[in-house]
């Protein structure tokens, strides 16, 4: 693929199945779709923590919140194909579009 990756970054913890559950889902999805996955530790940020602490897993793409808790296989896959779209159509990645 010589798509500019799509930014996927996972808030989690270590010990949350959701977000080993979310991670999964993101494994098997990116050997279709141009994605740089990024695992953040909340833990390791106090103010991350604070803001995520209720909430993980939480999912970004491109800088845009996607979903929390939970993602199914085929949700994350609409999502990547808009994102993917959305570049096409524009010319830009979505994060750019929104200033």
């Amino acid at each position: 693929m010589n798509a500019k990756p799509i930014v996927a970054e996972l808030y989690t913890t270590e010990e949350c199945s959701l977000c080993r559950e979310m991670r999964s889902v993101l494994e098997r999805l990116r050997w279709e779709y141009p994605l740089a996955i990024r695992e953040i530790d909340i833990r390791a940020d106090a103010s991350l923590l604070g803001r995520f602490a209720e909430e993980i897993p939480v999912l970004y793409l491109d800088g845009r919140k996607a979903f929390k808790y939970r993602v199914s296989e085929a949700a994350l896959r609409r999502k990547l194909i808009f994102l993917l779209w959305q570049r096409r159509i524009l010319g830009v990645a979505a994060k750019e579009t929104s200033r």
